[in-house]
């Protein structure tokens, strides 16, 4: 179903509070399951960026990964919200509520009904080496400026990427990083300065499940 079809009521619901105007990052994954990472790079993002919130946005499910094993959107939910642990980053449902599991849709339905928040889609350099796979992945960077916080050793692979090479005129300084959320996309920006290098896939056992703390 389309998500013109959204109540606007329940849309309501799956975002977090606002104001005019914030500068707001989003952050979309899987979670599964969150980890220190994404907290690390939330909070580095808002400093860099200068943003007012970051957005985890929990998909239901990732279109390049097999899924099979992904814990319960609720469970994920949860766990993201303990591990984030900071009130400048709010936890969403989002993708559940409209239906959708393509970034690109959701851009355009947070542009189209929150108009006045500047938005920045924030992902880490083993994304952007995949990101010319992702759905409409042009029509994201023309909608939306975008963050790419470096996480090695995946750089060299991230930066010589076909999305990387095909935006490169369109790349922001690093000293420039906190005017980011004012530009008009086509604008991206590679954050280096963040050596923290987990991954959730590192932190599930072979069956799926998420391992304890050691």
């Amino acid at each position: 179903m389309s998500n013109n079809f959204v109540a606007p009521r329940f849309f309501a619901q799956a975002i977090p509070p606002y104001t005019e105007g914030m500068r707001i990052g989003l952050l979309g994954g899987s979670f599964n399951p969150p980890h220190e990472a994404h907290r690390a790079i939330s909070r580095f993002a808002l400093k860099r960026l200068q943003l007012d919130r970051v957005w985890w946005l929990v998909t239901p499910g990732n279109p390049l990964k097999e899924n099979g094993t992904l814990h319960e959107l609720g469970a994920r939910m949860q766990a993201a919200r303990d591990v984030a642990d900071d009130p400048r980053i709010e936890v969403s449902c989002l993708e559940s509520v409209i239906r959708t599991r393509y970034t690109i849709d959701t851009i355009n339905t947070l542009r189209r009904r929150l108009s006045g928040l500047r938005f920045v889609w924030i992902m880490g350099a083993d994304n952007l080496a995949q990101f010319h796979r992702w759905q409409h992945w042009r029509r994201i960077a023309d909608q939306v400026p975008i963050a790419v916080i470096d996480r090695p050793p995946q750089s060299f692979r991230a930066l010589a990427s076909p999305a990387a090479q095909a935006l490169a005129r369109y790349r922001v300084p690093e000293t420039d990083a906190a005017l980011l959320p004012d530009r008009p996309a086509p604008a991206w920006v590679f954050l280096t300065g963040l050596k923290l290098n987990l991954s959730s896939t590192g932190l599930r056992n072979p069956d799926g499940s998420w391992k304890g703390p050691k």
